[in-house]
């Protein structure tokens, strides 16, 4: 079975999409972080490389995943997404974060 799910992008991965600020892509069950970033780089070659490493297929540093309000960055890459994301009720976020002093 294939679900919609909602991702929001950052402003400069909107730009260099060419989409608005939340997209959808149909990811096959069960959702995951693999499977979604899986179906988003799909969906949109041009994002490939710029949200994970286009070798290890990590999370490159400085990207983080929200689902829920909860930051899921650094959980397990096959850890099924919650159900709301995984049905679209609620989007999965991708966020640039800032780092300095």
């Amino acid at each position: 079975m294939r679900s919609k799910v909602r991702v929001e992008l950052p402003a400069n991965l909107c730009l260099l999409a060419g989409v608005t600020r939340e997209v959808q892509v149909s990811v096959e069950d069960p959702v995951t972080q693999r499977s979604l970033m899986d179906a988003l780089e799909i969906a949109y070659p041009m994002l490939e490389g710029t949200i994970r490493d286009h070798t290890s297929k990590l999370r490159r540093p400085f990207i983080r995943f929200f689902a829920c309000e909860e930051d899921c960055s650094h959980m397990p890459l096959d850890e099924p997404l919650p159900d709301t994301v995984a049905q679209g009720m609620e989007p999965f976020l991708i966020i640039g974060a800032i780092a300095g002093g």
